[in-house]
């Protein structure tokens, strides 16, 4: 089980964050989860983690589920529940988008230095994209980060970009400048590509989502194995994902369609 929110020390994290990492964790994949693996997860200690764990039972944030295991409760899930009613007004366009593209569609909000999924809807298809709604990844080498970072103001553009960025595969740009340039495109196309830069055999292709200011809130993508999303198809797949933004855009500003550069 890896760690859900972040990798600081257990010592420099307060009382606050190290409940919302047991949280974040309690709500990942692969549940219900043992005790000794979420305090493991969120490196506290065992009786620690396990009177944070009491406190959410108590509150009907978590639920005991037998042989020292815990899963979500209903006020957490509640919560959830709530939280997706403000993307239910997207959804249609993110289905329309999937049902022309013929790839798995995702709509990602920024938290600090990553994108986190907060929808997904894939084809009828034999494999699945190893994502999840409530998933992060980077903003420097995925599609729907870039997306959002090419929007940023350029004092928090430098702060995503001067941290230390890994090569994720033997594609990935690590050279900030690179990286820049990436971002560009966004101006001339309206999208911007990630060609196996996250992940090896995976292409995305993302556009920002905007509001009504022109300050970017999410962004969309579509994503397909390489076998199945190829270069070629760029010219067509990029200006629908740009046109879906645009529309999301409309959808969350309340304004009309703003013109998309279809070439």
């Amino acid at each position: 089980m890896n760690n859900a929110v972040n990798t600081s020390p257990a010592s420099s994290r307060g009382a606050v964050e190290k409940a919302l990492e047991v949280l974040a964790t309690l709500a990942g994949p692969g549940g219900p989860h043992r005790l000794a693996d979420l305090a493991q997860a969120c490196d506290l200690p065992k009786p620690t983690a396990h009177r944070m764990l009491q406190t959410f039972t108590e509150a009907g944030y978590a639920v005991g589920a037998g042989s020292g295991r815990y899963t979500v409760g209903p006020r957490l899930l509640g919560l959830s529940a709530a939280a997706l009613t403000s993307t239910r007004p997207l959804r249609p366009v993110l289905a329309d988008l999937q049902r022309r593209s013929g790839h798995t569609v995702h709509y990602a909000i920024r938290h600090a230095d990553r994108a986190v999924y907060v929808e997904k809807l894939e084809p009828d298809q034999a494999y699945r994209l190893n994502t999840r709604p409530g998933g992060e990844v980077p903003l420097y080498c995925t599609a729907v980060g870039r997306a959002i970072l090419s929007r940023l103001p350029e004092a928090e553009v430098d702060e995503v970009l001067t941290a230390p960025l890994a090569a994720r595969t033997a594609k990935t740009l690590t050279d900030p400048a690179a990286i820049r340039q990436e971002l560009t495109t966004v101006d001339s196309a309206g999208y911007v590509v990630d060609d196996e830069q996250f992940e090896a055999h995976v292409r995305c292709l993302g556009a920002p989502v905007l509001d009504a200011e022109g300050a970017v809130v999410g962004a969309v993508s579509v994503s397909g194995l390489t076998f199945t999303l190829q270069p070629s198809s760029f010219d067509v797949l990029g200006p629908l994902v740009a046109e879906a933004a645009n529309r999301l855009s409309a959808v969350l500003a309340g304004t009309t369609l703003r013109a998309v550069d279809a070439r």
